[in-house]
């Protein structure tokens, strides 16, 4: 019984977070290139990418965090609130980066958003421009829980479904990708551990709190300057 309580107020955090975001996002006055100026050339450019139901705002917090170390940080203002399918959602995301010509741009992706950044880094026409991604709580072998609501944006991450099983089988990228998830996630109850992937465990539960968790900006920074060694050291 103790887990059970433990994991309803987990719970009822998670989703008490989640509409503070989201409220605080509708308020914000910040444009979608407030955070894209270069403030130090040679940090990497960011492309964020946020979850289903969620704009870019939702992770204002860790945009403005990147950028005052240094990195630019951009975002696909017309993923609105990323309600489309991820093959229509990485095609905006791809347009993004060759509109603006960003290369050697890592993705750092919340939820869905992880999929929509998996699919960007098989795709020929700008798999050449992505370091890699950092992934937070993304749903890569899908989430049971998805048949429970009648609606196509959520149901789309069923692990039957044909976009996450051909994701699930495109495995050439996993090594540029590390998966961040916590221990309570209660959206992807099979967790978020990626083969071939660098998988880290964070200690804050919950779908959406994870992204407070302080340990992950600073892994978001050591894994940018690792990507970055490892450009120039292929350069």
């Amino acid at each position: 019984m103790t887990d059970i309580w433990r994991h309803a107020q987990w719970w009822a955090a998670d989703y008490a977070y989640a509409v503070r975001r989201q409220l605080a996002g509708l308020l914000s006055r910040t444009g979608p290139a407030t955070y894209s100026r270069p403030r130090q050339p040679r940090r990497p450019p960011v492309l964020i990418l946020p979850g289903v139901y969620e704009s870019w705002r939702f992770l204002e917090p860790l945009a403005r965090g990147l950028y005052h170390h240094g990195h630019p940080v951009h975002v696909v203002a017309p993923l609105g609130f990323n309600r489309g399918s991820v093959p229509d959602m990485a095609d905006l995301a791809a347009a993004t980066l060759t509109e603006t010509d960003l290369t050697g741009v890592v993705l750092i992706a919340h939820s869905k958003g992880g999929l929509i950044g998996k699919s960007l880094m098989g795709r020929p026409d700008v798999r050449d421009r992505v370091l890699g991604m950092v992934a937070v709580n993304s749903p890569f072998s899908g989430s049971p829980y998805a048949r429970w609501l009648p609606l196509r944006s959520v149901r789309a991450f069923l692990p039957d479904d044909e976009v996450i099983t051909a994701l699930a089988a495109q495995q050439a990228d996993n090594s540029r990708i590390v998966s961040a998830a916590t221990g309570f996630d209660p959206h992807i109850p099979a967790g978020s551990e990626l083969p071939g992937a660098r998988n880290v465990r964070l200690a804050t539960p919950g779908h959406f709190r994870a992204l407070t968790d302080p340990e992950l900006l600073p892994l978001l920074l050591r894994e940018l300057d690792r990507f970055a060694v490892n450009r120039d050291d292929h350069a």
